[in-house]
């Protein structure tokens, strides 16, 4: 039996850059590889990056950054054809209103970082709904991505994942590769205390279970979310993974 391909390509301008594919789904089959990546941004790509994501043959890329974050780091492969999908970034900011306070401590960080997950559901719905329509009209390869490639990126892969049927004990595994995976920027944020760092430059099982919340406070169930919120009904359901399923 062939060996399955990597799942992290080590890019040198880019980290976390992998693929959703191979993974079991509950009705035998397995999500299609080399068909939809996940990545932090690729404004950094280097000439060897640009080669490698060519040979994949990438031509859309589905961007969650907000404005200022596009204009400073604009895709690198001419091919790839960019669609913004934006959910400006509100983390940062208030991390700095609470450390202008005197109140900035870990714990506040995290339950920040959770309360964004919550704001995806709660304030953002449309950008996935839009992520996705294109699911079900772009041709893969494609790539899904942020600035770090690990919240709003982490959240739609789990989107994605759960919709084509993987387990939820397989989509927390992945979620949590971005701590194996992604190389945080040592420049980024260096105002905060370390700790607050490390709380919003990893990913934790908490984070993503906050989303799951607002959807179930909200929507009543993850079911019921794809149906109504992202508007993906048994029919596109059908189409998702027919096209990016395998037997």
């Amino acid at each position: 039996m062939s060996e399955s391909p990597a799942r992290h390509l080590a890019l040198q301008g880019a980290s976390n850059f992998r693929d959703l594919g191979g993974y079991p789904t509950t009705d035998g089959r397995t999500t299609r590889w080399r068909h939809i990546f996940r990545s932090n941004h690729l404004g950094l790509l280097t000439a060897d990056d640009i080669e490698i994501i060519r040979a994949l043959g990438v031509r859309s890329a589905f961007d969650f950054r907000g404005v200022e974050e596009r204009a400073a780091g604009v895709c690198a492969v001419s091919e790839i054809t960019v669609h913004s999908l934006p959910i400006e970034p509100s983390v940062v900011a208030a991390l700095r209103a609470e450390l202008a306070r005197g109140a900035l401590t870990a714990p506040v960080a995290l339950e920040l970082m959770r309360e964004s997950y919550r704001n995806y559901v709660r304030h953002h719905t449309n950008s996935f709904r839009s992520l996705f329509g294109h699911l079900l009209e772009d041709r893969a390869p494609l790539v899904i991505h942020c600035t770090a490639g690990k919240d709003r990126t982490g959240f739609a892969s789990a989107l994605i994942l759960h919709a084509l049927g993987v387990p939820d004990d397989i989509i927390a595994e992945d979620y949590l590769l971005t701590n194996r995976h992604y190389r945080r920027d040592a420049t980024a944020a260096t105002d905060l205390p370390e700790d607050v760092r490390n709380a919003i430059g990893s990913v934790e099982a908490s984070y993503l279970a906050a989303a799951f919340e607002a959807i179930g406070q909200d929507y009543g169930d993850l079911e019921t979310y794809l149906r109504d919120g992202l508007t993906i009904g048994a029919a596109e359901r059908t189409a998702l993974k027919e096209r990016y399923l395998q037997a």
